[in-house]
């Protein structure tokens, strides 16, 4: 099949990577890709198309004439691509604009929970400072505050200083504003046609830009996968209490949700708890959990894009573990620096998530905050965790950092539910 891959991240690259080991596509395209992707895959330029534009995103769809479109980032799906693709009778991985409001917007996605009996934290929609300070008081610290719009994965803000909370609060206008669940986080993919419902491995990403969890949000600095912490069960427990409630209330609404379903997770004394919902593959926990699927990812993702996810087989998956270390530019996440060549970057497990070509002399230039992700497999954690770490040390970009204890806890046993 020809596949049209949409976005230019480390997610859309590693989402590439598993398309193109696929042997059932036979032509992959993105747009717009990135120099990593474009290794791998036919790429058609920004200039060329603007992703979040349904008409044209459905012209080039038809253009192309592709078999099935995998879109990776949240602001096209909220903007109707999906919907726009499907018109002209096209498969497409990804959910209506209806359905993606589960991510578009955190007031209706906690509105879609508390209706399906979802178990969840407390919260408050806010849209004055009266209303969020009354909010902030019921719950108390640490606060919770959350941009009820899209934020590209650093529009929440946890904080014991109530200040900063109200500050935030009064930047993003709309706000979500939660009680704390205390416990170690997950994040679960889950595959889905709108009934059938396949979950992937889960995975745990690290959201603080520094090491033990300091600094403020990013949109991740590395993941890991499988769990070895995780409760026997954990899985089964999300699908049945989350996972369906979730997509059969939303089809009761009219607005079935096909497409991934990322449920994040804190698991707390008193079970998993959802933090949020996204209605697209996570960044970075895709680069781990696609490393180490073994099924052909787009016979999976054509199943659940034409409603046959219930005649697909079961998944396999490789044995071992992976970890994925992200690279990221100097000043991100407040203001990153972008422009300074990269060496060190053609090796196979660099991830591409924010790099550009300069056209002078195609030397390899960062162009984004997180900006390659080193990501490994191995037979545990450790080694996984090891293998990840070599990739990184190689890379060499002027003012970068990056955390120095993804999936440490995990491997020293370190992590504990309450």
């Amino acid at each position: 099949m020809r596949v049209l891959l949409l976005g230019s991240g480390g997610r859309e690259h590693a989402l590439a990577l598993g398309l193109a080991g696929d042997a059932s596509v036979t032509e992959l395209i993105a747009a717009p890709g990135n120099p990593g992707i474009a290794g791998i895959a036919g790429v058609v330029e920004q200039r060329a198309v603007d992703v979040a534009d349904p008409g044209a995103v459905a012209g080039l769809a038809v253009e192309v004439a592709a078999d099935l479109v995998v879109i990776g980032p949240e602001a096209p799906l909220v903007a109707g691509v999906a919907d726009a693709v499907r018109a002209k009778g096209i498969a497409v991985f990804g959910p209506s604009a209806e359905a993606a409001r589960l991510e578009g917007s955190k007031a209706f996605a906690k509105d879609v929970m508390t209706a399906a009996g979802v178990p969840t934290a407390r919260a408050h929609a806010c849209t004055d400072e009266a209303g969020t300070a009354r909010a902030l008081d019921e719950f108390g610290p640490p606060y919770v505050v959350k941009n009820d719009g899209l934020a590209a994965g650093k529009g929440v803000v946890v904080t014991d200083d109530r200040a900063a909370a109200l500050a935030h609060a009064r930047e993003c206008g709309r706000v979500v504003v939660e009680e704390y669940l205390a416990g170690p986080e997950v994040s679960l993919f889950v595959v889905t046609d709108g009934e059938a419902a396949v979950p992937l491995l889960p995975a745990q990403d690290f959201k603080r830009v520094g090491d033990g969890d300091s600094g403020p949000n990013t949109g991740g600095m590395g993941a890991y996968a499988p769990l070895p912490w995780a409760p026997p069960g954990l899985v089964d427990e999300v699908m049945r209490n989350v996972v369906q409630p979730t997509l059969a209330e939303m089809r009761h609404r009219g607005a079935p949700f096909a497409g991934l379903l990322y449920v994040g997770l804190a698991v707390t004394a008193a079970g998993p708890r959802v933090i949020e919902f996204n209605a697209r593959f996570g960044d970075p926990e895709t680069q781990v959990v696609l490393a180490l699927l073994e099924t052909p990812l787009a016979e999976l993702l054509h199943a659940a894009a034409t409603g046959t996810l219930a005649e697909h087989p079961p998944l396999r998956w490789r044995p071992g573990a992976a970890v994925t270390v992200v690279v990221a530019a100097e000043g991100y996440p407040a203001k990153p620096r972008t422009g300074d060549v990269i060496t060190g970057a053609e090796r196979p497990g660099v991830i591409h998530a924010g790099t550009a070509r300069r056209e002078a002399d195609g030397a390899l230039l960062s162009a984004g905050g997180r900006v390659l992700c080193g990501t490994a497999t191995g037979t545990d954690l450790a080694a996984a965790r090891d293998a990840a770490y070599e990739l990184v040390r190689g890379i060499e970009l002027a003012g970068s950092h990056h955390r120095s204890d993804i999936a440490a806890a995990a491997i020293e046993g370190r992590i504990a539910i309450p």
